[in-house]
């Protein structure tokens, strides 16, 4: 997506060869035009799916799974990272590692939420390691549903979140593919989709 690459070369910090701060227009700070087309490029990319639920952790993936489900004309349920005193028992639930926050936390989906008649999207913000996109992969299966793919906005394919999904046979598209960063310097691979 070029203008979602224009924004992280003219608005993004490489704080590092693994760290990129995007919190000036998708993760503190939110452009909503920019989110709604980013939405819009999920729900073209996943059009003939049947997407029934578009799934995603909170908080940083909120917006983007809201504009995708809008434009898809379904509902979207956000994991819970915290489980609060409304969250039944019934619950889907795994423990993810956060690169991030250095922290370990179990998230959760209400099973009233997730059914195995559902064809799941889940997007998210970043894919790098892959730890909640695998976590939340994890749930889908643990549901019975069909999950027919991961959108993710940024991908640091320099990592191994990409490698550990497609070992799972999911299917991944990223609208924005960085092979590597440093401070002043992103360099992106261009996207070829087999499925576009």
């Amino acid at each position: 997506m070029k203008e979602l690459k224009e924004r992280i070369v003219r608005d993004g910090k490489v704080l590092s060869e693994t760290v990129l701060k995007v919190d000036a227009f998708l993760n503190h700070q939110v452009d909503p035009q920019l989110t709604m087309k980013i939405g819009q490029a999920f729900a073209e990319l996943f059009r003939d799916e049947r997407v029934s639920r578009v799934l995603t952790v909170e908080a940083s993936g909120i917006h983007f799974a809201m504009a995708t489900a809008y434009a898809l004309g379904v509902p979207f349920v956000y994991a819970k990272k915290k489980k609060a005193v409304t969250l039944s028992d019934e619950v889907y639930s795994v423990p993810v590692h956060s690169f991030t926050r250095q922290e370990t936390y179990q998230i959760s989906i209400a099973k009233q939420y997730l059914s195995s008649h559902d064809r799941v999207l889940i997007v998210d913000d970043f894919l790098a390691t892959g730890a909640a996109l695998v976590g939340l992969a994890t749930i889908v299966k643990e549901a019975g549903a069909h999950l027919v793919g991961v959108g993710a906005v940024i991908e640091k394919s320099f990592q191994e979140g990409r490698g550990l999904l497609e070992q799972m046979g999911v299917r991944v598209e990223s609208l924005a593919r960085i092979q590597s960063m440093q401070p002043g310097d992103i360099q992106f691979i261009e996207a070829v989709s087999a499925r576009v």
